[in-house]
This record gives C-alpha cells, structure tokens and sequence, in this order.
C-alpha cells in the first residue's frame, strides 16, 4: 500500500540491512493487523522494497510486479491443472504478489512518501485481484475441479464477501482520517493491537487464503479449507460491520456535540 509521508535519509549506495532497518523504524501500525501481515508478510515486504530500491524501481513498478505474480497464479487456478507442481507455483505467486503489495508502501516511504495516485493504483489492484481470485476458484470448479456443482455457491458469495469487506475497510479507514484529520493515522498513529488478536482474525487474512491453495492439488481438502475460511469470514464480517458502523454514528455525535 503506497502511503506514508517521511524525508528520505538513506541513499542506493546503503547496504541492504540499513534499509531494511528504516523501513522497520517507518513501518505501519499493526492496530488490526493479522499475525500473518506483521511477521511474515510486512517483513518479506521491508527486504524486498530495499531489493527494488537498490534496483531504481518505483513504487507503482513494484506494484504492476505484484500484480503480475498475482495475476499470473490466478491464472493457473482457472485454466491449469490441479496437480502438485501448480498448487507450489500457485501458492509461491500469490504469496509473492502479497509481499510485493506491502513493498511498494514501504519503498514509497525510502523515496520520501507516497502519492495520492499511487495509493489509488494500489486499491485497484488490490480490489481486481480480491475479486478474481474467488472467480478463478469458480471457473476452475465448474470445469470440473468440485465433486458437485453445489460446491460453485461457496466461491461465488465469498467472491461477494470479499468485495464487501474489501470497501468496507478501505471506507472505514477514509473516514477515520477525515474525522482525526490526520495523515499520521497512515503510519503508526493509531496504536497496536494485541498478538491475541493479530491470531484470532488469521482466518480473514488473504495470506492465508494464499497459503491454503498449497492444497490445490488435493480437491477435497482444500474445498473444506476453502469452505471453513468462508464461513470465518462470514462470521467475521457480521460482527465488524455493525462495530464499524457505531463508530462512525460516534463521529456524528462528537461532530455536533
């Protein structure tokens, strides 16, 4: 995510740890953040945005990398084979293409901050990939990957689910720094949550979904796996939307007190 707003103090000629290490001491908080976001993925992400920027790349070329990965194993999902082999490659893409998301932020803020059309470039593709990837899973069960055609109702209400809580979340934060009125919330201005919680919500994190097509190659484990994350998120959403929308009925209230 290509957001944050800092000066630049390190120049290519830094060894790749200096980098790695500023981009520690700028990262994001890890208020609602899974366990997987903040020790594998935003990690991953810190060494390969020091990779890109030793490399010249900008921010919105590590995007179109990301969606390249990501694409590209969404790809294999509808149209290839469900054998060992793809199900790696599958899984290593996708779980690439999360990394490289975090990475493009994170080389933004080695640059000197984001911009305002590279965050907008970032949620396009976030929000085409969040979609596509139930879609791939849809086709490739229809052209025979489910044992039953009754299986298809799970990858397309949780294609639905994701684009939901995918607005929901970019919306609730949008509105968030609208009522602080501030840009900080951007980096660690809102605080951590606890390591309690960065496990319970592991079910909702789209990593784990990418781990999960490791199991591509076994259809009836992975369709339960499939099936129980869906239900999670079922869950997960049912409870945050009512919470999300009492905090911004909140900002009414302090808005005309």
């Amino acid at each position: 995510m290509q957001v944050g707003h800092t000066q630049p103090t390190l120049t290519r000629s830094s060894t790749h740890r200096q980098l790695v290490q500023a981009l520690r001491s700028k990262q994001k908080t890890s208020k609602g953040a899974s366990a997987y976001a903040r020790y594998l993925n935003r990690p991953a992400g810190r060494h390969l945005a020091a990779l890109a920027f030793k490399l010249h790349l900008t921010p919105n070329g590590v995007t179109a990398v990301s969606a390249l990965c990501s694409f590209a194993g969404i790809g294999l999902i509808a149209l290839a084979p469900a054998t060992a082999v793809n199900s790696v490659l599958i899984a290593l893409l996708l779980v690439l293409g999360y990394a490289l998301d975090s990475a493009d932020g994170q080389l933004a803020r080695l640059r000197g901050g984001g911009s305002f059309a590279g965050e907008w470039l970032d949620h396009v593709v976030d929000a085409v990939k969040m979609a596509s990837l139930h879609l791939a899973v849809l086709v490739a069960w229809y052209r025979g990957y489910a044992e039953s055609a009754a299986w298809l109702v799970v990858p397309l209400f949780y294609q639905l689910l994701a684009v939901v809580l995918f607005f929901a979340i970019i919306l609730t934060d949008q509105m968030r720094r609208a009522h602080r009125g501030s840009a900080s919330m951007r980096l660690a201005g809102e605080g951590n949550s606890s390591f309690l919680y960065s496990l319970a919500v592991l079910p909702t994190e789209y990593g784990v979904l990418c781990l999960a097509f490791f199991l591509w190659a076994v259809p009836p484990v992975f369709s339960i796996v499939y099936a129980v994350l869906f239900g999670i998120n079922v869950c997960f959403v049912l409870l945050a939307l009512p919470r999300w929308y009492r905090e911004m009925r909140s900002y009414d209230s302090a808005d005309t007190a």
